[in-house]
This record gives C-alpha cells, structure tokens and sequence, in this order.
C-alpha cells in the first residue's frame, strides 16, 4: 500500500487531499495539533469506508523536538514513503516565540518543513515516484531578510508567512539539489476558502472573514496542484494557482538555498537534540 504523510490535514486543503489519497487507496498518515478534528477525520473515513488506511498522531510542529519525533514515527510506520505534503500554518498578527526561541512562522512555516522533509529523505528516495509537495511556497513574495530571520524588526505580520513563503522557496530549491530524484513542488494556491488558522488583530479578522467567503472552494485548488503530484517528473517545480512558474530566478537561487541551509543546520546544532 502506497503511503503519504499530511501535515496540516484535518482542515481544507490538507483534509481534501488526503480524502483524496485515502480513496486512492493509499495509508494517509495526518499530523495535527487538535485531537478532536484528528478523531473527526478517522471516524469520517471510517464511515465512507475507504480503500486506504487513515491515521492521526497529534504533534506541535511549532517545535523541533516534535518534528524530530514525528519524522522518527514516520520511518517506524512507512519504511518507504511516496507523498509527503507539508501543510501546516498558523497566522499571529503579533509576533511570538517558540520555546525553542524562534519566531513562530518561522519555526512551523519554514524550519518544520525542513525538518521534516530532510528527516523523511531517505524514506522518499525508496518510492517508484516520490513527491514532496510544500503549501509554504511559491508566492515569490519577496527578498529574504538575511540580516532578521527571526523577523524581530519591524513585524510585518500578515507577511510573516509570505516571508515564510520565501524561505520555502529556497528550501525546496536546495533540497531538489541534494535529491535530485524526488519531485518536489512549491504550490502557493491563491485565496481558498478554508479555516484560516490564526490569532488576528481586529482588522486583520474582518479581512480574513471576507476571505473565508470569497475565497475559491478548497475543490477548486485541490483540482490545480493533483496534475502536479500525480506527474512522474523529478526535480523542482514551483506553482502558483495551478501555472508552473520558472524556477530559474532569484526566488530559486542555488546559492541562496545553500546559504540558508547552511544557517539552518547552525541553528539546529545549538539546540539539544
């Protein structure tokens, strides 16, 4: 049974495509923080009666230790993995800090999706047509601020994930330079109508409670990016509402990917593992 590991999956996006891979048959692995939708989830598959195999672990990807733990559970259960999709986001309109000390966008944006996709390497590199696909990327929004990771000035709130988003785009750029074989896809799908989880000023919630009404069914995006997962390419691909965008600019600088590779793995080393 082909296996896929969701993170973020038990609202929107993440919850339709592993609706979707669990009638495909596949053993869908989702990973949340709420143990109540994780449940809802099973018992939902349970009665459509699916042709996968569906299961929950609860973990904060906020935090490294969870990531490491979860990327360690996932080898237990799947010694070869064909999806992994890194979902999870959480908005806070003021900044705040992990008790690992970083940034949270940052540390569940970007540096869970790094962990978790060089944690199940090796795993991906074991399927026929291994695929990672990244919801943090690629809305190309940006320069990265190389001198503020943490982003502890000048907070720009909303665009903490589109700094996020940045950072994503490097790190799938570097991680298809280290795993040629995989397929890894940077999707950004535009305005969808989903949960928008987060903690909002109150002129960010009115905002964001229009866009739980205008923005495009959870359908709609699921049907742009399944052409993309269910393609046999390799390498990078970068897209954005369902149109490949080039990968050839300084959004995906081969140098800037290592770069921030090199600061990620620095980081990591001053925490215990």
């Amino acid at each position: 049974m082909p296996a896929a590991v969701i993170t973020g999956g038990t609202d929107g996006i993440g919850r339709a495509l592993a609706d979707t891979y669990l009638d495909r048959g596949y053993d869908v692995l989702v990973i949340g923080t709420n143990e109540a939708k994780g449940e809802a989830f099973l018992s939902a598959a349970a009665g459509r009666g699916t042709a996968g195999r569906p299961r929950f672990l609860t973990a904060d990807l906020g935090l490294v230790a969870e990531n490491r733990r979860i990327a360690a559970r996932i080898a237990e259960l799947h010694p070869v993995l064909d999806l992994l999709v890194l979902g999870a986001r959480y908005h806070r309109s003021t900044r705040a800090e992990t008790a690992d000390g970083f940034e949270g966008n940052f540390a569940l944006h970007y540096l869970s999706r790094y962990l978790l996709g060089h944690g199940t390497a090796e795993l991906l590199r074991r399927a026929d047509h291994p695929t990672v696909l990244n919801f943090g990327g690629s809305g190309q929004t940006g320069p990265v601020r190389w001198h503020d990771l943490q982003l502890r000035q000048d907070y720009p709130g909303t665009g903490a994930l589109g700094h996020g988003g940045s950072l994503c785009d490097l790190l799938g750029t570097h991680f298809a330079e280290l795993h040629p074989d995989v397929h890894y896809v940077l999707n950004h799908p535009g305005v969808v109508a989903t949960s928008f989880a987060g903690e909002y000023d109150p002129a960010t919630a009115a905002h964001v409670d229009r866009l739980r009404v205008l923005g495009k069914p959870v359908s709609a995006a699921v049907a742009q990016i399944l052409p993309h997962l269910d393609s046999p390419a390799t390498g990078l691909t970068a897209v954005l509402e369902g149109r490949e965008v080039p990968t050839s600019g300084p959004a995906f600088d081969p140098a800037d990917g290592r770069r921030l590779h090199g600061i990620t793995e620095e980081l990591l080393a001053g925490l215990p593992r």
